[in-house]
């Protein structure tokens, strides 16, 4: 059925703020006293009035804790939080600013894309804006008492920025008061802060590399001054984990407004994008989390045994509850490529004391982000290859006078520019640290991070590091040709690693998310191969089993694509001598997958395998009348069409439709050419 395409990345969002889910046992406490299930809202709701400041922050905070319990939120909404909270943003006391801007972040966090849109229809972007434009105003006069204290405007626009990132993501409506109401300026003077608050710099990144991204309005907004603070930042050198992943949004972020730069600065653009990229994913992450945690260890050796005791204490448990919460909500993580809530990132959250796990962390979002920039960069889901080639070939009298066609600069559309982003991602070594990240991460650094409970979510997080470079593996596969990928001798190596990777453990891998990036590539790495005469490392039975434990995967891509590494293998196979009995052993698999299994693409794809198999030859013959594989085909016939015409309007979208009309056509042709066989 053809090339399995990536799907590109989104950007994972922040998780929730405030106190550790511990303080839920006040509200637990207040429910009980008053016996309703309504009252701790109603309560807390009351306090916001107060003429006190601090009840307001109290009640403001608690807010904030008990809407990260999402099923409290409905209770809120109904009663007006959103209203009540947005005017708490511009409150005469900061500490309330920051407070009531948190919880109604927690909100959004937590609520998810409905919760998002309802708080942008109750008209939480009004005081939002004014609160930012008030943040911007004062960052220059906010007062800071001590060297180490965090200057409390910004403390409050670090809230807003994250906010304003949450409902942009999940709200169109948010996103077009983003582009009107000149926020982006205000998101640039908040980049802008990184040498002296580098917390509020990432978030305003995050923020800028979500709005840039697929957002013709904005364009039109970009100038000398966004392009001049992207550049700066690309030009810092700061060593600090946190200023990597500063560079690496605004990588991404300058990546996203490529079709907005004149001609001849594009060339410079996406070379300081790639080397951004690159020098980021050359870093070596192990080795760097075994030092941090040295480091950690060391520090708490020689410091005062009062000095920031009970903070130390309290981030412990934050940290050890936050990993808790994330395997919990692992389950309903997105596949291809989509982030879900598997994917968040609380390393704002971390307590101050706990630099070096904040390090690692900012580290690790590093690198995931510059992966994920990658596969956007060598993918793209609109315009189709179809459009880009009809694009290309158009008179060039359709393009603007300015040199812009569309939007978007003529020389930057995905087919002309290929070669030049595939010039330089080799130019900077790119798919050889793509490859070197598929085999992170080493013992050594998840047995150190499984020593402390704090740095134990940090495992997780490697794992993800390691599925994003294998589907960035898939994407280079799957865009470039095998001498731009090292020739030969590379690509039997990357196959023979690939197979370790997925058969060096006692039992093939059951996270959904690797087996979904490994068989992906695989598949990809496999085809090359068979289209250059490499010979292959893996053995018929290692790719058996590989694909037996893929059909039994509830994701249906990696149902596809094991099914298609069958073929490739099978295809293969019958050009050989003496492979009889090993396509005999694949022709029944995938008859099992085309007759039993419950999704229509993965029937449609083993059936396009099996023609594939037993298109031709001696072996393919004698294996096809040993399995009986040609009543199997007619009894199968009737059901296939019947299920097309019963399942596929409505389930399947057009051009799946059109594949599986394709192979029906294709199974009625090559039933009629095994007759012919069976009769010679």
């Amino acid at each position: 059925m053809g090339k399995s395409r990536t799907t590109k990345f989104k950007r994972p969002k922040f998780d929730a703020v405030g106190l550790t889910v511990n303080a839920m046992k006040e509200v637990d406490d207040v429910e009980e006293e008053h016996g309703d299930d309504d009252s701790p809202a109603a309560e807390l709701l009351e306090k916001l009035q107060s003429p006190s400041a601090d009840v307001r922050e109290f009640a403001c905070a608690s807010i904030s804790r008990v809407v990260q319990q999402s099923q409290t939120i409905p209770g809120f909404l109904q009663r007006g939080t959103v209203r009540r909270l947005g005017p708490m943003m511009l409150d005469g006391s900061l500490a309330v600013r920051e407070t009531a801007t948190g919880a109604l972040r927690n909100l959004s966090t937590c609520g998810g894309q409905e919760v998002c849109e309802d708080m942008v229809k109750d008209d939480v972007m009004t005081p939002l804006t004014a609160l930012l434009r008030e943040c911007c105003a004062g960052f220059e006069s906010a007062v800071v008492q001590m060297k180490d204290q965090k200057n409390p405007v910004e403390e409050v626009a670090n809230e807003a920025v994250n906010l304003l990132w949450n409902l942009c993501e999940s709200s169109s409506q948010a996103l077009s008061v983003f582009n009107k109401a000149g926020l982006l300026d205000l998101v640039v003077q908040c980049l802008e802060r990184h040498p002296h608050n580098v917390e509020l710099a990432i978030s305003a990144g995050h923020c800028l590399h979500t709005v840039t991204e697929d957002n013709p309005e904005l364009l039109c907004s970009i100038n000398s001054t966004v392009l001049g603070a992207l550049e700066t930042l690309l030009l810092s050198s700061q060593p600090s984990m946190a200023h990597t992943l500063l560079r690496t949004l605004a990588a991404g972020t300058l990546w996203n407004l490529k079709g907005n730069l004149p001609a001849a600065r594009q060339a410079q653009a996406l070379n300081a994008v790639v080397a951004t990229l690159s020098q980021c994913l050359g870093l070596d992450t192990c080795t760097l989390i075994l030092e941090l945690r040295q480091a950690e260890e060391v520090r708490h050796t020689n410091e005062p045994a009062t000095a920031d005791r009970d903070e130390q204490a309290t981030g412990e448990l934050a940290v050890e509850e936050m990993n808790e919460e994330e395997e919990e909500e692992e389950a309903p993580q997105q596949r291809n490529g989509k982030a879900g809530k598997g994917d968040k990132d609380f390393s704002d959250l971390l307590p101050r004391c706990r630099e070096e796990l904040r390090e690692a962390t900012a580290l690790l979002t590093a690198q995931q982000t510059s992966l994920e920039i990658i596969v956007n960069m060598c993918c793209s889901d609109d315009p189709s290859d179809d459009e880009w080639e009809e694009e290309s070939s158009s008179d060039e009298s359709d393009v603007c006078p300015d040199g812009l066609h569309d939007g978007e600069s003529s020389l930057m559309s995905p087919l002309c520019l290929s070669a030049e982003v595939h010039g330089a991602l080799i130019n900077h070594s790119v798919p050889e640290k793509i490859l070197k990240k598929t085999e992170f991460p080493t013992k050594e650094a998840t047995d150190v991070c499984h020593q402390s409970a704090s740095w134990r979510g940090l495992i997780k997080k490697m794992r993800r590091v390691q599925s994003r470079a294998l589907t960035c593996l898939h994407s280079l596969l799957s865009t470039m040709d095998a001498e731009s990928l090292g020739g030969p001798a590379a690509l039997q190596g990357a196959a023979q690693h690939l197979s370790t990777l997925v058969f060096g453990a006692a039992e093939i891998s059951k996270d959904e998310e690797f087996l979904e990036a490994v068989i992906s590539a695989m598949r990809s790495l496999l085809q090359m191969i068979v289209s250059k005469n490499i010979p292959q490392c893996m053995t018929p039975q290692q790719l058996m089993s590989l694909s037996e434990a893929a059909t039994r995967c509830d994701v249906v891509s990696v149902r596809v694509n094991a099914v298609a590494i069958l073929g490739i293998t099978g295809s293969t196979l019958a050009k050989e001598k003496g492979t009889a009995e090993t396509l005999q052993m694949i022709g029944n698999a995938l008859l099992q997958v085309a007759t039993r299994d419950t999704d229509l693409v993965v029937n449609g794809e083993a059936l396009d395998a099996l023609f594939d198999v037993f298109a031709d030859g001696d072996e393919a013959e004698t294996a096809a009348a040993n399995i009986q594989l040609l009543p199997a085909l007619k009894a199968l016939q009737p059901v296939f069409k019947a299920k097309i015409r019963k399942e596929g309007r409505g389930k399947y979208s057009p051009q799946q439709l059109c594949v599986l009309d394709n192979i029906k056509v294709n199974l009625r042709r090559f039933i009629g050419y095994l007759e012919k066989v069976v009769k010679k």
